[in-house]
């Protein structure tokens, strides 16, 4: 049975008068607490009108799902309040409450023009200048990338590298990852680095056999191939972890991780260093 053919135990639709990212990564990091339960999110982006509440209320209530909404326009917010309420529909306002103590506090009335946190400023020319940067340092296809990153991800495969990276891309930061494998060099680049900028990540044996034997069947692939056997893959992290204590740098083991509480352990033991 494929993952895409579970129903999900939970479903939540995002409505937003803009793109929505920001519903669905508050969503993310709730559902990451109650791993490893399946969620489905349904975004309902740049909704104008009363007729579109309307709609994603009707399928809302026929999936049994929750709404959570950031809607900046107040008519559309009082709409969709009413509109969940009527029908019975659990709904969270992620906007509102606080747009609302803001004007309170300030005296003043917000601009209620959706997708302002998305203005082309700085800090966002920083963030996709991150997204470009590890893209094209993933896996070491590049090792020139290492000496120019603010972080260098090093473990072995499946230990969430890239993922991490992409995330971490996110909020600003330039991340280069390299694969540990035994049978290749590691970069000369990673040994000229300061310790305190490379993350080594290592996981739990049984764990990533498991991790791993998915892998191959989700390419087709039999699950007894070498890549997913206890031996190879437990020679892989004893070579890895050679390298890591040569580096001298911090070790994270990601087993039963999320993504999201790994970046937040980077992210942290970065800023303390």
């Amino acid at each position: 049975m494929t993952l895409e053919s579970v129903k999900p135990e939970v479903i939540v639709y995002v409505v937003s008068d803009a793109a929505g990212d920001t519903g669905e990564i508050v969503v993310r990091a709730a559902i990451a607490q109650f791993h490893p339960i399946h969620t489905e999110i349904r975004r309902a982006p740049f909704v104008t009108d009363e007729a579109a509440l309307t709609r994603i209320t009707e399928l809302a209530k026929l999936s049994g799902a929750i709404v959570l909404y950031t809607l900046v326009m107040p008519e559309l917010r009082e709409a969709m309040r009413r509109l969940t309420e009527e029908n019975g529909i659990s709904s969270v306002d992620l906007l509102g409450p606080f747009i609302e103590t803001l004007e309170r506090r300030t005296g003043r009335k917000s601009r209620q023009e959706p997708g302002l946190n998305h203005v082309l400023d700085a800090d966002y020319f920083r963030k996709v200048e991150a997204v470009e940067f590890a893209v094209k340092y993933d896996d070491a296809r590049d090792p020139s990338g290492v000496l120019k990153a603010d972080i260098v991800l090093v473990g072995v495969s499946r230990t969430s590298k890239t993922p991490l990276s992409m995330y971490l891309a996110h909020q600003k930061y330039k991340v280069a990852n390299v694969p540990l494998v035994p049978e290749l060099k590691p970069p000369d680049e990673l040994f000229k680095l300061p310790k305190n900028k490379i993350i080594g990540l290592t996981i739990n044996t049984s764990y990533l056999n498991v991790i791993r034997k998915e892998r191959l069947k989700a390419l087709g692939l039999p699950d007894t191939a070498a890549y997913a056997t206890t031996d190879r893959i437990e020679k892989e992290l004893k070579y890895a972890a050679e390298i890591m204590q040569k580096l001298g740098c911090v070790v994270i083991d990601v087993s039963h991780k999320a993504v999201e509480e790994t970046a937040s352990l980077i992210m942290e033991y970065i800023r303390q260093h």
